[in-house]
C-alpha cells in the first residue's frame, strides 16, 4: 500500500494509527521473526533511555519500591503536578506535544536479563512541531544509542523549519554521507548503537511503498521488520471516514 500524507489529519488520528502500527509490528516480531532469545512490546518510554533506566521492572514479590525521583512519586521536598497543579493564570497544552508523550514504540528484550537491546520508534507530530519537542526527541536517541540500544526511525512526516533536511542529520550529527532529495523527503533509518556506530538510511515520498528495514540486534545479527503488511493492517483498522479523507489525496 503506498504511503499516505498524514499531514492531512490532526495529531490524535495519526496517534490512532501510530498505536496500532506499534502494536503490528510487535505481534509480527514475536511471530518467529525474532530469534528465540529475543521478544517485541509496545512500551512507552517517557524521558531519556540511560544505562540505568533500561532492565525490566518486574512486579509481584520481591520487586522493589519506587524510589525518589522515580516517575510513580515526587521527589522530597516537591509537590505532585497531578495533584496540586501550579495555579496560574494560563496553563497551555499542545495537543501534538501531549499524543507524542503517549506514544509507544516496540521494544525489543532479550530474555537473559530482559534488557533492552533495540527499538522500532514512530515520529509523532508532537516530536517535530517545536523546537522543545524535538530537541528531546533528538536527545532521547542519542541516549539511547549511547547506551548501546539498537533504534529504527520511522518518519513518516516531511521536513520542517527546524529539521530541513529530515530527523537523519539531526540524530546522526552530520551528514555522513547523507544527501537530501526533496522528491523524497520521508525518512526511515536504522542505527547501530554502541561504539561501532552506523546507519541504515531509506528516503522516500507519499503514495510510494514502504521502503524494507533492518532491525540491528546485535553488531553482527539483523532482522526484516515487515513494514508494509504491519502498516495495511494498522490501516485496515482506521476508522473509514479517515481512510476516506487520507484516500482522496493520494
Amino acid at each position: 500500500m503506498p504511503v499516505h500524507d498524514w499531514t492531512r489529519v490532526d495529531a490524535g488520528i495519526f496517534h490512532a494509527f501510530h498505536h496500532d502500527w506499534v502494536t503490528e509490528i510487535s505481534r509480527a516480531l514475536n511471530r518467529g521473526l525474532l530469534p528465540p532469545s529475543y521478544y517485541a512490546l509496545p512500551e512507552q518510554i517517557a524521558g531519556g533511555l540511560g544505562p540505568d533506566v533500561l532492565g525490566l521492572r518486574l512486579s509481584g514479590p520481591g520487586a522493589e519500591p519506587p524510589t525518589q525521583g522515580d516517575a510513580e512519586g515526587a521527589p522530597d521536598g516537591g509537590v505532585a503536578l497531578a495533584v496540586e497543579p501550579p495555579k496560574t493564570r494560563f496553563r497551555i497544552r499542545s495537543e501534538a506535544n501531549r499524543y507524542a508523550a503517549k506514544a509507544k514504540a516496540v521494544v525489543i528484550r532479550h530474555v537473559s536479563g530482559h534488557q533492552v537491546v533495540a527499538m522500532v520508534e514512530i515520529v509523532s507530530p508532537g516530536n517535530k512541531n517545536n523546537q522543545n519537542g524535538l530537541n528531546s526527541f533528538i536527545r532521547k536517541a542519542h541516549e539511547t544509542l549511547a547506551a548501546g540500544v539498537h533504534l529504527l526511525l520511522l518518519d513518516l512526516f516531511p521536513p520542517g523549519p527546524r529539521d530541513p533536511q529530515g530527523i537523519h542529520p539531526l540524530v546522526w550529527g552530520d551528514d555522513g554521507g547523507f544527501t537530501f532529495q526533496e522528491d523524497k523527503p520521508l525518512t526511515f533509518a536504522a542505527y547501530m548503537g554502541g561504539a561501532d556506530a552506523q546507519a541504515f538510511v531509506e528516503t522516500f515520498a507519499v503514495g510510494n511503498p514502504l521502503p524494507k528495514m533492518p532491525l540491528i540486534l546485535t553488531p553482527e545479527v539483523y532482522v526484516w521488520v515487515p513494514l508494509e503488511p504491519t502498516y495495511d493492517l494498522a490501516w485496515e483498522g482506521m476508522p473509514a471516514y479517515w481512510r476516506g479523507v487520507l484516500s482522496a489525496f493520494q
